[in-house]
């Protein structure tokens, strides 16, 4: 009976290791952003107090912090910046080419690619998804489904923090003894498009950064490099 409880628990800690390294990279993603999370909260919950106490306005606690517009719009603005760098990324590399990089596809394949490359329809395998070999709108929303879900997240954050960001805004101005804005008015005021343009420009940034430099940078074991005796003008070939 022993031995058998032993065997058992045994293929049971092997099939959690071989979860994990099945799927090392989203968990290790997904814990780097709950971590960082975590620690923007506590250091904004600080600075949101050094500013209270500075106004001489009683400070608040964690959960109220956590709770309240400010953090939200913090958050926010963070992550609709990130699925706009991916809607754009995706969408932009169906029709454009970077020569020489692998984060582009090979010249001459810019487009949607015919039914044959793309294994939907009749071209579709085995171990195709359902949606790739049936025909009508399913198929049309399937094949499109990457850039739309990134797109509809990206409006969602941006509508969140757009919200979010006037009800700060306002706790701010009326500190100071001015008027509130309206939904409307924040969404020309200096406050909304200084939040989304410096994340945009730094999302936009990384991705030309990434597109050129893995032309002539390499990283051995990487499939977001080339191999690292490729040649430079070589494109789409991934490490």
């Amino acid at each position: 009976m022993s031995g058998r409880d032993s065997g058992a628990r045994s293929h049971g800690r092997g099939g959690i290791r071989g979860f994990v390294k099945d799927n090392g990279l989203g968990l290790f993603f997904t814990l780097g952003f709950l971590l960082t999370l975590v620690g923007q909260a506590f250091a904004g919950q600080a600075d949101f107090n050094d500013q209270l106490a500075a106004d001489q306005l009683q400070t608040v606690g964690f959960l109220t912090y956590v709770t309240s517009s400010d953090f939200a719009v913090d958050v926010a603005e963070n992550w609709q910046s990130e699925y706009l760098q991916f809607f754009l990324y995706i969408g932009a590399t169906i029709w454009l080419l970077q020569r020489g990089s692998p984060e582009s596809k090979e010249p001459g394949k810019s487009g949607t690619e015919s039914d044959d490359d793309q294994m939907v329809g009749e071209h579709a395998v085995a171990t195709s998804p359902k949606w790739a070999a049936a025909s009508g709108w399913r198929r049309t929303l399937y094949s499109h489904s990457l850039l739309l879900v990134m797109g509809t997240i990206f409006v969602l954050c941006w509508l969140v923090q757009s919200i979010t960001g006037v009800a700060a805004y306002n706790e701010q101005r009326l500190r100071q003894l001015q008027a509130p804005l309206s939904w409307s008015q924040y969404l020309g005021a200096a406050d909304f498009w200084n939040r989304t343009l410096q994340n945009w420009q730094s999302e936009l940034l990384a991705v030309a950064s990434m597109a050129v430099l893995s032309i002539y940078l390499r990283q051995r074991g990487s499939p977001e490099s080339k191999p690292v005796g490729a040649a430079h003008d070589a494109t789409g070939v991934e490490g």
